[in-house]
């Protein structure tokens, strides 16, 4: 009996289906066959044009489901994707990612997929070394990726952070800078009487008008070159950042493409509006002209202050092309600069860190003048001391002169030259009309 009934069942095998199998088509099938120029099965039809070839001899059908794939074929690559059959993956609660989907293949974009766009490290692009630009990269790395600041937030922060940690240094350089204010008036009279003792031929008034100059400066411990001390610290950190941000937008990060704020979503490329650079040219003649760095405010205070005022305005611009995620840095840089000196205005918190009172400008002096009279003005005073300089030294060193140098005549006639005959006495003149008459 039970020889009988295997039997049966292998012939069934031998002969087929007694029903002619086909997969089950969904909506999503049912559109595939229309766009593909397939016949859909209707009352019109013939079975044989929709129904697939039976199967191979000695292959069951499935009871259900789609059709086994053909061998060299993967399973997921058959099987009908959500997408496909007109669901949406993220709705159902599913990643494309984990089921081995590509979301930008199947036309979502990440933000759609509810996740950032995928964050590359500076070190994959060779960013980000131990140097004074690298540095400052990987803190701007940091400030994004581990505490999850966009891009504009960590350059801000980044600068910030930097600005106030040197808060102490400025604070040193503008207590020395308003000490030396309140002295320039009588330094001015000194460096004046020793410029004209230099332009003289008396070397002792030189040496006793150098002499009380150093003294006066020594007795209120003064230094003038104490003043560069702020731009010799923020010189470097400004062209760090200057470097570590241009080479991230020319790489490009990738995060900084999208990294922006407002009209500016692309740090990499400049403003379109161009509000950013106009702003921070703004804040720049704000700062020179308020003396923020120096905590000075002297707009008359030299030729060479009021060529600063236009320096901004001629590097417009040459700037005006820069990335925005450069004058994200600058503009954040003249804000503080300009916060911290509105402070430092206050009586009571200058009082506290040590500075002089607040002097404001020089507006109880002599009218100033233009620019062009104090540069013809310093002009001729520099040649003046120029040739007095040139004066001294050949002083000094006559002997080396007259010992090295070609012999100068110090007498009226050469004595070894040959004494010159006298010259004839003149002949009286003619007057023919005399010997003619007698």
């Amino acid at each position: 009996m039970a020889a009988a009934m295997l039997r049966a069942v292998r012939l069934q095998r031998l002969r087929g289906p007694p029903w002619p199998w086909r997969p089950p088509l969904g909506p999503g099938a049912a559109r595939r066959g229309l766009a593909s120029g397939g016949a859909q099965p209707g009352p019109t039809a013939p079975m044989a044009a929709v129904s697939p070839s039976p199967p191979l001899m000695g292959q069951d059908p499935p009871a259900m489901g789609p059709s086994p794939p053909l061998v060299g074929q993967e399973p997921s690559l058959m099987a009908p994707t959500p997408s496909l059959m007109g669901q949406d993956p993220v709705a159902m609660g599913q990643d494309p990612v984990a089921m081995g989907q590509d979301p930008l293949a199947m036309g979502l974009a990440p933000q759609a997929m509810g996740q950032g766009p995928p964050e590359v490290r500076l070190e994959e692009l060779g960013l980000g070394a131990f140097t004074p630009v690298g540095l400052v990269q990987n803190f701007l790395q940091y400030l994004h990726l581990d505490l999850g600041l966009p891009w504009w937030g960590a350059i801000a922060a980044g600068t910030l952070c930097v600005r106030v940690a040197l808060l102490p240094l400025l604070v040193r350089a503008q207590r020395e800078a308003a000490l030396l204010a309140l002295h320039t008036p009588r330094l001015q009279q000194l460096s004046k009487s020793l410029a004209q003792a230099r332009r003289g031929s008396d070397q002792r008034e030189v040496t006793r008008a150098y002499t009380e100059l150093v003294g006066y400066q020594r007795r209120h411990n003064l230094n003038p070159l104490r003043g560069f001390l702020v731009p010799l610290i923020q010189t470097p950190v400004f062209v760090s950042f200057f470097l570590a941000l241009q080479k991230m937008a020319a790489a490009p990060v990738p995060g900084l493409q999208w990294g922006g704020l407002a009209w500016f979503p692309d740090l990499t490329a400049p403003d379109p509006f161009y509000v950013l650079p106009v702003l921070v040219t703004a804040s720049m003649c704000l700062v020179l002209e308020l003396g923020a760095e120096t905590g000075v405010s002297s707009p008359g205070a030299g030729a060479m202050r009021q060529v600063l005022r236009l320096l901004p305005l001629l590097c417009l611009p040459f700037v005006l092309h820069f990335p925005t995620a450069i004058f994200t840095y600058w503009l954040t840089s003249n804000s503080f600069s300009l916060l911290h000196t509105a402070l430092l205005r206050v009586p009571a918190l200058r009082s506290r860190l040590g500075l002089p009172p607040h002097a404001g400008g020089t507006g109880g002096g002599p009218k100033e003048k233009g620019v062009v009279a104090r540069l013809k003005q310093e002009w001729r005073e520099a040649q003046a001391l120029q040739q007095g300089e040139q004066r001294q030294w050949r002083l000094r060193h006559h002997l080396d002169m007259a010992a090295k140098g070609p012999l100068r005549q110090t007498f009226a006639n050469n004595p070894l030259a040959p004494p010159t005959p006298p010259p004839p006495p003149p002949s009286p003149p003619k007057r023919p009309w005399k010997d003619t008459l007698g």
